[in-house]
This record gives C-alpha cells, structure tokens and sequence, in this order.
C-alpha cells in the first residue's frame, strides 16, 4: 500500500483526505512511476469541486488530486515504446487518478524523459506551465519586437509564458496583484498593479497603440476588461475562459503529446523556459500547497515533493 491525497467526494477542502492504495496497475499505453514531485496547478482544486467533472475519466472515489508529475518509471503496461523502466520521466497523469500519491500511472503518450542537466523538481511543473507557454505563444506568433499582455503574470502558467515571451524577444507587460510584483519584475516584466488604478489606462500609457497579443490567464471579468487593449481581437488567447470566442479572441489549443514535453524541457534546459518555483512541500503538508494556489496566492509554481 502507498500513501495518497485526494478527496472523497465532490465539494470544498473539507472533503480532503490522506488515505492508502495499492500500486495502481498499468494498462495498455501507460507506465507506472514512482513519484518524485507533483506539481500544483488550480486545476487540481476544480477537479475536486467537480466544476469539471468530465475530466476526472468516471473514477470511483476515494480519487487523487494532481495531474503532473516527475519521477522513476517502475513498469510498462503493452504497447509502450520510447520509455523502460528506470527512466526519469515526466508527464501528465490522465488515467492514473492523480500524481499526489507515492505511485501512479501515467499515459506513455503523454510522458517524456527528463533530460540530463534537469532536476525532477523542475520538470514537474512543465507539463501544465510549461507546455501551456509554448502553446500559447506558438498560437500567436508574434515576430521579435512585438508587444504582449500576460494577463495574471504572477502564476506559474503567467510567468512560465512571460519568460518564454522574453526569450522570443517580445516586449512583455503584465498584470497582477502588488504580491505578484517581485518575482514578475525579476524576469524583466513591466508589471501593471491592478489593485492600484486602472488598469486599462495604465496599459494604454505603456502601449498607445495597443499590444500586438494577449495571453490572458484570469478570464472572466478581467479577461473583458484588457480584451479591447489587443490590436486585432483574434490575438486575444485565453487559457482557462472558453468565452473568448465571443470577444472575437481564442481559446489556447493545448498539445499534450511526448513531443511538446520534450520541447518544453529542451527550452528549460537552454534557460529560456525556466519555471519559477516558490515553494516545495512535503507529502504531509498537500492541504497547505493546495490551498495556496487555490487562494490566489501563489507566485509561480507550488510544488509537493514526494519521495
């Protein structure tokens, strides 16, 4: 049995639990690894609220929270090619149940080798924040010079997406909370407080003319507010509101596959994609990482060590 951190029904914090399983067993297409580092992302909370349901592949609770993981590959399930056991890999956990667990099964498709030079503290966090980045930007496709919003920089996805921006020789501008500042300007962001006026106003006096794209991560009402600040409507890329379509913007294709994680982790290896991480916690301490990202605030990434 291998201890693991989920939930045992839909709801808030309260139905979170530490609990034990059995190694889960891989099927076809997928790897057992032992887990090293979970990365956290607020997905993993509106998984558990069941706000998106239709995600969590019917399984039957008591289900484990965490969709990216770093770790030791342990077993094969059929028909897995590029992988052995013994890799240091990474990946998203879509069929497992959950990557804050001591063991779980990842999609062989959806996990790549970590390569030599990189840590598996750091590759855990690149399969949401860092493939997100590329995706992003790779649907804009904005030539060196241009000019972009990240709207709500200070996350792990914003800041994972300002500095790959930045290694593109954009011209990057971001908004957030005053608590997001620091980590934000560190990388060369030009940072817009937007609990300190108006925000719009502010971006004007920056960019007259209007940003050449925008990555917005917030959505919602913000997402409206900076939405006319882009010069053509169709460079407005939402990552979480799939109403942007109705803004006359974009909902961000996301590629998932071993190709777009080995592009990923080679980008972080040559230091253009860098994830910034803020804190690393303990197995035991899950409920503290969790809540951080799922109260707004953690700047960059929260990672949980395992092992």
């Amino acid at each position: 049995m291998v201890q693991a951190w989920g939930f045992g029904s839909y709801g808030g914090p309260e139905v979170q639990e530490f609990f034990d399983r059995p190694d889960p067993v891989p099927g076809r297409g997928e790897v057992l690894i032992r887990v090293d580092f979970a990365g956290v992302n607020p997905l993993d909370h509106l998984l558990r609220s069941g706000l998106v349901a239709g995600l969590d592949g019917g399984r039957p609770f008591p289900r484990v929270l965490g969709m990216e993981a770093a770790g030791t590959v342990l077993a094969l399930g059929e028909d897995v090619d590029g992988l052995a056991v013994g890799d240091a890999v990474f990946g998203f956990a879509f069929t497992g149940g959950g990557t804050y667990a001591e063991t779980t099964v990842l999609s062989a498709a959806n996990t790549a080798r970590i390569p030599a030079g990189l840590s598996a503290t750091v590759e855990a966090t690149l399969p949401v924040a860092g493939t997100t980045a590329v995706d992003a930007l790779d649907q804009l496709g904005l030539p060196a010079g241009a000019t972009v919003l990240v709207n709500g920089v200070g996350g792990g996805v914003g800041l994972a997406v300002a500095r790959l921006a930045l290694g593109r020789e954009l011209r990057v501008i971001g908004t957030g909370s005053s608590a997001k500042r620091e980590h934000a300007e560190a990388i060369g962001v030009r940072f817009i407080d937007y609990t300190a006026g108006d925000v719009v106003a502010a971006a004007r006096e920056l960019v007259p003319d209007g940003f050449d794209g925008i990555v917005d991560l917030v959505g919602g009402a913000s997402l409206r507010t900076v939405a006319p600040l882009a010069r053509e409507p169709g460079n407005v890329i939402a990552v979480g509101d799939s109403s942007v379509p109705d803004l006359g913007g974009r909902f961000v294709e996301r590629r998932l596959d071993r190709e777009n994680l080995e592009r990923s982790a080679l980008l972080d290896l040559d230091g253009v994609l860098a994830p910034v991480i803020t804190a690393v916690h303990p197995l035991a301490d899950a409920p503290a990482a969790l809540a951080t990202v799922e109260n707004g605030h953690a700047s960059g990434k929260v990672v949980i060590e395992i092992a």
